[in-house]
């Protein structure tokens, strides 16, 4: 994530979940996981204008509501609010515009992303007045995902995904993302796993994946497949279309209903990823993993 210097616009990343296991439930209905996400270079694009005096979201997307309804709208409300409050210092009015390029409800992180862009977009032009750990404890507040993405890098998440392990070393793949035109609700995938198939004998160990390479991560698997591959078989056709081509480690981001699948060079993707396009008429990425950790924050 960081600045597009030639256009002046801020760049906010997909992930995808390299593994995803599900460790239990708090008494307050949040599941606890251990997974590891992975920005990727698919993005969002956001560019500020101070004028006016109201806070306003323009999207692309018709599908995303604009105002505050938007996860962008409210980041910046909180930071403004938060700017006021607490360093005594205010803004004029806001106008967001954001282009929408991650797919919702794919389970790539497209809201948490650009909530956290706005959080470090306007810390950066108003002379970041606040830390890193303020703007993580905003973050957390919007959504569980959101902290990741002031982080530049892969990491390890555990809790009900704030607590965040930088993962440095790893080597970067080729990947094609398969969107299959369905939106998954997250909620009702959680309110129909069945913790007791998602169960390992051993729990995972944070020094167990010192010497993981990407495919030993991807190896683990993920938990909500089991739901949402019976309950949107849309989600399993893509699965099967890129094990067709040939993909390695093809796995669903987050609940879905995006899927990835790696390959050992990108001109093979690119042939994956159009033959797919062609049969299918679904929305098809090709890029990356972004695995270096040039600084975050």
């Amino acid at each position: 994530m960081g600045w597009d210097n030639s256009r002046s616009i801020f760049r906010a990343p997909a992930k995808v979940n390299l593994f995803l296991k599900v460790t239990g439930k708090r008494p307050d209905g949040y599941h606890l996981l251990e997974t590891l996400m992975c920005p990727v270079d698919l993005y969002d694009y956001l560019e500020f204008e101070f004028c006016g005096s109201d806070l306003r979201v323009e999207c692309s997307d018709p599908l995303v509501p604009g105002g505050s309804k938007n996860l962008a709208w409210k980041a910046a409300d909180l930071f403004t609010g938060d700017l006021a409050g607490r360093k005594g210092r205010s803004l004029e009015g806001i106008n967001i515009k954001l282009v929408k390029n991650i797919p919702v409800g794919a389970g790539l992180g497209g809201g948490s992303s650009d909530a956290a862009a706005v959080l470090r977009m306007l810390n950066e032009l108003c002379g970041r007045p606040f830390t890193k750990a303020e703007l993580s404890s905003m973050a957390l507040s919007l959504g569980a995902d959101v902290p990741f993405f002031l982080e530049d890098g892969p990491c390890l998440a555990s809790g009900v995904g704030q607590k965040l392990t930088p993962i440095r070393g790893l080597r970067s793949k080729p990947l094609v993302i398969v969107y299959p035109q369905v939106a998954v609700s997250t909620a009702e995938v959680f309110k129909n796993l069945n913790l007791g198939l998602t169960k390992n004998p051993e729990r995972l160990k944070y020094h167990h994946f010192d010497d993981f390479e990407i495919d030993d991560f991807c190896r683990l698997g993920n938990d909500l497949e089991k739901v949402t591959l019976v309950r949107y078989p849309e989600v399993a056709e893509a699965r099967k279309a890129l094990m067709r081509q040939g993909a390695k480690n093809v796995r669903m981001s987050g609940s879905g209903s995006a899927v990835f699948g790696l390959f050992s060079g990108a001109a093979d993707a690119r042939q994956a990823a159009g033959k797919i396009k062609r049969e299918t008429g679904w929305r098809i990425f090709v890029g990356k993993l972004l695995v270096d950790h040039p600084g975050g924050v």
